[in-house]
């Protein structure tokens, strides 16, 4: 079996050394939209900084996983900051490992887990689901069922439509994702695509930078956490719309739909917890 659950659990964590800098933030920034003047990193940087980034490509290289990359889709993504705001230049230790294996029957689904720190304390945690498609059956543990949360019923607080350009994948993949289901046809249609798609990561960063932007007054250092799980593709240059609404005083609901398709959902059971 190309997923071996017992070795991917037992495995020693994959550590290694990233470092960032000023400019890797700028180039994060403009390939997630962003405006020019936000004087830190948008949080959600932290998911591509460094070498050792993204969790779903690195996800394959940890033992005991042995699958083909156009069976491989983003299934969901969280982020917890322990220090706040992201240094705009740095260098930390990360520290990753499978921390589950769900058998889907007729996928498998890895969640990664990933620990950042540097030489004052912990930076960041992020975790990716990882969904396999074709490789469950096996007998194993389903997990827990995903969780559903329904949009509010509520009319948002507020919506708004964010475009994306032609390039925009290949404006992300600046920050270090080379996955060629992002910019290869021919790999796209193996996958399963009539084209190309945008990477998870980068709906997921502009999501975020909307939520900052438009309910946070600009202010990156009040994101505490961030969690989305994907629902859908997005094709380079189509339009995001993003609703939003506040839940309490330190959570915001988001739904992520892509308004060219009639709202297909893109980001669901989408929350930013924040001060």
């Amino acid at each position: 079996m190309p997923i071996d659950p017992r070795t991917a659990l037992a495995a020693a964590p994959l550590v290694g050394d990233i470092a960032w800098t000023d400019e890797d933030v700028r180039v994060y920034h403009r390939g997630i939209g962003a405006r020019p003047d936000h004087p830190h990193p948008v949080p959600a940087f932290a998911t591509t900084a460094g070498p050792h980034a993204p969790g779903v490509t690195r996800a394959l290289t940890l033992p005991g996983i042995d699958v083909d990359l156009a069976h491989v889709l983003h299934g969901a993504q969280s982020l917890t900051l322990h220090r706040r705001p992201l240094p705009s230049a740095g260098t930390a230790t990360t520290t990753a490992r499978i921390t589950a294996v769900h058998d889907k029957t007729k996928a498998a689904v890895l969640v990664m887990r990933t620990e950042a720190a540097d030489t004052h304390g912990p930076l960041w945690t992020d975790e990716a689901h990882v969904y396999v498609r074709g490789e469950g059956g096996w007998g194993g543990d389903r997990g827990p069922a995903t969780p559903h949360r329904a949009a509010p019923t509520a009319p948002p607080d507020h919506t708004l439509d964010r475009p994306t350009r032609e390039d925009q994948a290949l404006l992300h993949r600046l920050s270090g994702d080379d996955n060629p289901l992002h910019t290869d046809q021919d790999f796209a249609a193996r996958a399963g695509f009539e084209r190309p798609v945008l990477h998870g990561l980068c709906t997921y960063g502009m999501t975020l930078e909307a939520v900052v932007d438009t309910l946070l007054d600009g202010d990156v250092t009040r994101v505490r956490s961030y969690t989305a799980r994907f629902a859908g593709i997005v094709y380079p240059g189509e339009t995001l719309r993003i609703r939003m609404w506040r839940h309490g005083p330190r959570t915001v609901h988001v739904t992520v739909g892509a308004a060219d398709r009639d709202d297909t959902p893109v980001l669901t059971a989408t929350t930013v917890g924040h001060d």
